[in-house]
């Protein structure tokens, strides 16, 4: 499962925030990571400098073997609660896409 991180013109992208990143996406959906081909994420402020409640946006897209890709968004005041609230969504999707062809 390869992993890419990009990140707007408000927030500061580095090594460590796509290390941070990657992990969080590779603990939530590692035990599915082989269905997966690709997760793009893309993490946005949506409110630039001003600070008002949930700003920040985490969009992530899994393509998976086969099928169409799935996405999901989130939002959240903080950037690891966007990333974390995203991942856990695109779990629950990607499982319930795989669950409809097994059944």
């Amino acid at each position: 499962m390869h992993i890419e991180v990009h990140t707007d013109h408000h927030i500061k992208g580095s090594e460590s925030l796509t290390r941070s990143v990657q992990s969080t996406v590779e603990a939530t959906l590692g035990r599915i990571s082989h269905r997966i081909t690709r997760v793009d994420v893309h993490l946005s402020d949506e409110n630039g400098p001003k600070k008002t409640g949930d700003d920040i946006k985490c969009a992530m897209e899994a393509r998976l073997e086969g099928l169409k890709p799935a996405g999901v968004t989130h939002h959240a005041s903080q950037l690891e609660d966007a990333v974390s609230g995203a991942a856990d969504k695109l779990l629950r999707v990607i499982d319930h896409t795989l669950g409809r062809l097994n059944a």
